[in-house]
């Protein structure tokens, strides 16, 4: 799928938020991840990322290609290493890690990438990644070796958006982790957004429809539910975070 980008701004310039959800293949197999795109495209989600911290599990492209066979919505690989390229997918977001200073996940990871996505043809889409200290150790902290930016630090937050739009970066990913006990706070979601003029995507901790509701008041463009759906992924539930958006 090309044109995500200019989907994705023509959805900010209307104000409208989308409802992006994770599906990690190590949590579950490639038939449940189906049933769940399924549902998830019948309840209104925008897109699937696909992505995993360890990849415990040989199933990373049997996933992808289940969830495209079961659902139309467009599919993004999340990455956590160079390893997770997938021709069956439509995209992929281009993450660096620019809140950390290991130049692993700022440049090395990307550079082995490279050839293989530039042959791939997916649509890639350069994308500043920003992991928030969120109350513990996170498997994207742990497995990066960084350290998380404080999530009382408006400032810091701030310069670092600033930085990723004069790199030309796309789009601004503020996360606090997967399984984080606390969201991204309002203060450096507004602070990122006043100071870069990115879409800005949100992850990380948002385990109910009303702390969605505050991120995107905040000024979240684009939410991303992972863990929460993961524990409790019926229809209804699903249904109950794109109500809290208003999509």
């Amino acid at each position: 799928m090309k044109g995500l980008l200019n989907q994705i701004n023509k959805a900010c310039a209307a104000k409208r938020k989308q409802f992006w959800v994770l599906i990690d293949p190590d949590k579950q197999e490639p038939a449940h991840a189906a049933d769940f795109a399924k549902a998830c495209q019948d309840e209104g989600v925008d897109l699937i990322l696909t992505g995993t911290s360890l990849m415990m599990e040989d199933r990373f492209h049997e996933t992808i290609k289940a969830v495209k066979e079961a659902a139309s919505l467009p599919v993004y690989i999340f990455p956590a290493s160079s390893q997770q390229i997938s021709r069956d997918a439509d995209g992929i977001l281009f993450l660096s890690l620019i809140s950390g200073r290991n130049p692993q996940f700022l440049i090395e990871e990307h550079v082995r990438a490279a050839p293989l996505i530039k042959k791939s043809g997916l649509d890639v889409i350069p994308t500043a990644y920003m992991l928030i200290d969120s109350g513990k150790v996170t498997a994207v902290n742990y497995m990066s070796h960084t350290l998380p930016l404080p999530r009382d630090k408006g400032d810091i937050v701030a310069a670092h958006a600033m930085a990723a739009e004069l790199l030309g970066m796309k789009l601004l990913y503020l996360e606090g982790g997967s399984g984080a006990e606390t969201a991204v706070p309002g203060l450096l979601i507004r602070s990122a957004k006043a100071n870069a003029a990115l879409p800005l995507i949100c992850g990380g901790g948002i385990d109910t429809p009303e702390k969605a509701a505050r991120a995107a008041e905040a000024g979240a463009d684009i939410l991303v539910i992972g863990t929460a759906l993961e524990k409790e992924a019926g229809r209804e539930r699903i249904r109950s975070f794109r109500e809290a958006l208003q999509c």
